[in-house]
This record gives structure tokens, C-alpha cells and sequence, in this order.
């Protein structure tokens, strides 16, 4: 096998491949980096769960395929100049890598023991715009629970109907929910949970632009495709939470805040919480007026801003970090929040009743003192 390639390209492709290699495997194979070499030059790593294929512009000289060592490799190349880089390997397995007046000699092995890809059927995949998906994972991941008694509520529920893509995280805690619609209709009803591992890496090459990105439901796998990256990764099975009916729509409070506002407050009065104080921020609505609080045994902290709205002076507690990320994760400069009593979830909505996103956070009971 021999190739040559640029070095940039060379970089940022066995950056995303490499990404899905095994760091410890019962196949050896699945540690290392697969390089096929053929009509054009793939790189591919995989772990069995979710697997990841580049495709990158080369100059092929000879076809062939070998595992290379993922971390050895992707470090040489990273360091050498930015020119043209030579690969080359021969009977013996030694792999030569040449770039201007460097040159490296490292070992590669066989490929005949290295996995192949699930198969998934490319030709009915959805398209949506790479900055809208990236938007919705990244809208929503952060709710996945860490749970493994729950192992399907690990993963973001994707739903397709009609024109609408729409995509929800749970975590028992906390409720998240993206959606997009597209211009006509999707024609397609589906239903699948991704596991939030494979979502983060579909997150990361994932690009701010229109380009569309395609996703592809097969029977066990989903593969996204974008670009130049092909991503497979196994679905959770079981039973997904019900959400429409657990997210509480009719809230008899109903205030408008500014987003960079309320989570400046917030994230103030959350600077003297850590692992070790683990104290709720106390919430109390008023007319106009937002006023927060935090008290530790050695310390407190007081902050509020201006909303619209009258909240009754509704007193209420909730998980700092739970609360400052769904706000965080809010798309809107304003959010409206929905609330009913000291026991309900706050729900955040768009200010213009539309039902692009929705977050709920539960409350915490808060004690004397707090």
C-alpha cells in the first residue's frame, strides 16, 4: 500500500476516525486505526458500539489495508510540517511515513481480523441541516440520564413525522426536548433512541453550516452521515418515557425572562455551591422581580433580576447546575417560564408559543435555613 496525501487532511481525518477506537479490546485489532487504501483512502475506527469512517483526498500509488496504532500514528502526523505527506507499507508490515525531511518507521497489522462496519442502507436516509442537528443534540444530550438501571433513558429519543424532527432527553430530573421542521414534509414515521456516546461524537463533527446531514434508521444501527464521516452506532432498546403527558402545559404562572440575565443571577448566586455544598438555589417570584439565594454553613450569596410577570411570590428550590443548563440550552434571548407551585416543575417555552424547544427542571424541597 502506498498513498499520499496532504497533511492537513491527513490530520483532521484520523482526528474524527480515531475517536472510536477501542483503548482496551478483546480484539486487538479494534485498538488500532483501519486504513484501506483503494479507489480513494479510508480511515476507520470502531468499538463495536459506534464506528466512525473518514474518507480522505489522496493520490493512491497501491491499494491495500492494515491497522495502524491509532495514538503512535495520529502523533506522528500531527507534528510533521505542513506539506505532503508519503505513506507506504510494505511485505514486512513497516510502515513509512515521509514528510519533507521527516520520516518515521512504525509497524502496522494485518486487517483481516478487523470487524466490518454494520451494514445500514444509505439510500433512505433524512437529510437536515448540519447546524440544526448539531443545535438539537447538543439542545438536549446534556438531560440523558447516567443511570444504567434505565440504560434506553441514556440515549435521546428521536422522533420523525409529518415535516417535524423532534428530539427529547430525560433523566428523572429534568426533561429536555428539541424540535425542527422542515420545509415539506419528511414523508417518514420514525421512532429510535441513539445512545448519548454516539450522539456526542456526531455533535463534534458536526459543522455550523447548511450543508445537510443524513441519518439512516436500519434494524439494530443507525449511521449519520456528513460529509466526508460516516458514523454507525448500535440503538438502545426498550420502553422510552411517555413524555407529552408528564411536561405540565396549563402553568397558572406564566413569566418572561431574559435568558443572559436570569442565568447571570443564577450562575452568581452558584458560585459558592460545589460537590462538597451542594445547597439549592432558592427561587423567589414576585411582581416583576426575580430574587435568588444560596446558604451554606459558611457561607450565602443574594442576587435577582427584573422579568415580566407576576409570580405570586412563589417560593421554590432547585438544582443550581440542573437549572443553569437548561437555561444555558435555551435558543431565545427571552424564555417564558411556566410554573404552578413550590411541588411543580419550571417549564421553559419560546416567548412566541411556538414549540421549538421546551425544557422542565423539578424542584428540590428546600429546608429551614436554606
Amino acid at each position: 500500500m502506498k498513498f499520499c496525501c496532504e497533511k492537513a487532511l491527513l490530520v483532521a481525518g484520523v482526528s474524527v476516525a480515531s475517536r472510536t477506537v477501542s483503548t482496551k479490546s478483546a480484539i486487538a485489532a479494534l485498538e488500532g486505526i483501519h486504513v484501506r487504501a483503494g479507489a480513494g483512502l479510508e480511515l476507520t475506527g470502531y468499538n463495536l458500539e459506534t464506528g466512525i469512517t473518514v474518507s480522505v483526498p489522496a493520490e493512491i500509488e497501491r491499494t491495500g489495508e492494515y491497522i495502524f496504532p491509532a495514538r503512535l500514528f495520529f502523533d506522528i502526523i500531527r507534528k510533521l510540517p505542513d506539506d505532503m505527506v508519503s505513506v507506504s507499507v510494505d511485505e514486512n508490515y513497516k510502515v513509512s511515513i515521509r514528510c519533507g525531511v521527516s520520516s518515521f518507521t512504525i509497524t502496522a497489522t494485518d486487517a483481516e481480523d478487523y470487524p466490518e462496519l454494520p451494514d445500514v442502507d444509505s439510500e433512505k436516509g433524512i437529510a437536515i441541516p448540519q447546524r440544526e442537528l448539531k443545535e438539537m443534540i447538543g439542545g438536549t444530550i446534556f438531560s440523558v440520564s447516567e443511570n444504567q438501571a434505565r440504560p434506553i433513558h441514556t440515549g435521546c429519543l428521536f422522533e420523525v413525522e409529518g415535516d417535524t424532527i423532534t428530539v427529547v432527553a430525560v433523566d428523572g430530573y429534568r426533561f429536555a426536548m428539541r424540535r425542527y421542521r422542515a420545509e415539506m414534509s419528511i414523508g417518514r414515521k420514525l421512532k429510535f433512541v441513539a445512545p448519548a456516546a454516539a450522539l456526542r461524537e456526531v455533535e463534534k463533527i458536526l459543522a455550523d453550516t447548511d450543508e445537510d446531514a443524513y441519518f439512516t434508521l436500519g434494524t439494530k444501527h443507525l449511521m449519520f452521515r456528513i460529509g466526508d464521516a460516516t458514523l454507525v452506532c448500535r440503538l438502545l432498546e426498550g420502553e422510552f418515557l411517555d413524555w407529552r403527558p408528564v411536561v405540565p402545559t396549563n402553568n397558572p404562572i406564566l413569566l418572561t425572562a431574559n435568558v443572559d440575565a436570569i442565568t447571570s443571577s443564577i450562575e452568581r448566586v452558584g458560585l459558592i455551591i460545589s460537590e462538597k455544598i451542594k445547597s439549592p438555589v432558592r427561587c423567589v417570584f414576585g411582581e416583576n422581580t426575580a430574587d435568588f439565594r444560596t446558604v451554606s454553613t459558611i457561607c450565602s450569596a443574594h442576587d435577582g433580576c427584573r422579568l415580566a410577570g407576576d409570580g405570586g411570590e412563589l417560593d421554590i428550590g432547585f438544582n443550581c447546575r440542573d437549572l443553569l443548563e437548561a437555561l444555558k440550552a435555551v435558543p431565545t434571548p427571552e424564555v417564558n417560564l411556566g410554573l404552578s407551585n413550590s411541588l411543580s416543575p419550571v417549564v421553559l417555552t419560546p416567548p412566541d408559543g411556538s414549540d421549538k424547544y421546551s425544557y422542565m427542571v423539578l424542584p428540590v424541597r428546600l429546608k429551614a435555613g436554606e
